[in-house]
């Protein structure tokens, strides 16, 4: 008798220390802080990222439509000046650094609504990047004839941030974010360029 209630005794005792462990919550916060944590830390950078690229996707648009803007307020350009809008893009696009872009400004003629003929065409890298004379397709809205547009083409590589192993050296670590604007000339009839590179 004494050895099956002392048997009895031992299982309420092993009975309790599981009951009190049962009911015990010290560590449950922790979990939760160690599975809730990262995903908070995900979503935060995911929100600063967006936010990021929204500021350089407008800065980027400023910079294109500010370079055609100057550019149509001249009657004649040449290659200092043309090479003056990097500078112009550069400010305009602070404090985001342009270290590898392309920007890219073509005078056109408008022959006909929606088309345009390239008179002269030059790249941050001193190139022509269109042939002169070519013919280009404009805007729809874009259709009075015998006027001279400045076209600009801003793309910037803008490097996003990833909080995910194994995939920082992927092809998904940047994005081109790229702008074309077009303004018409302010005064004359047309912009030309005196020593732009031949298209190559």
């Amino acid at each position: 008798m004494k050895a099956m209630r002392d048997h009895r005794a031992l299982f309420r005792r092993k009975l309790e220390i599981f009951s009190a462990f049962g009911r015990d919550r010290k560590g449950t916060g922790a979990i939760e802080f160690a599975i809730i944590a990262p995903l908070l830390i995900m979503a935060y950078i995911g929100c600063f990222e967006i936010s990021v690229g929204f500021n350089v996707a407008r800065k980027v648009s400023r910079a294109s439509s500010t370079v055609a803007d100057v550019l149509t307020q001249m009657k004649e350009v040449d290659k200092a000046s043309l090479n003056g809008m990097k500078a112009v893009a550069n400010s305009v696009m602070s404090p985001f650094e342009m270290t590898k872009y392309t920007l890219k400004m073509t005078g056109i003629k408008m022959t006909a609504p929606g088309l345009g003929q390239v008179t002269w065409s030059y790249d941050q890298a001193g190139t022509a990047p269109y042939k002169a004379g070519s013919i280009v397709k404009m805007p729809s809205e874009i259709s009075a004839v015998d006027t001279f547009i400045v076209r600009s083409e801003l793309v910037v590589p803008h490097e996003i941030l990833l909080f995910a192993p194994g995939l920082s050296k992927s092809t998904l670590d940047t994005i081109d974010i790229s702008k074309t604007s077009y303004f018409r000339q302010r005064v004359g009839t047309e912009i030309t360029c005196s020593d732009c590179p031949a298209f190559k």
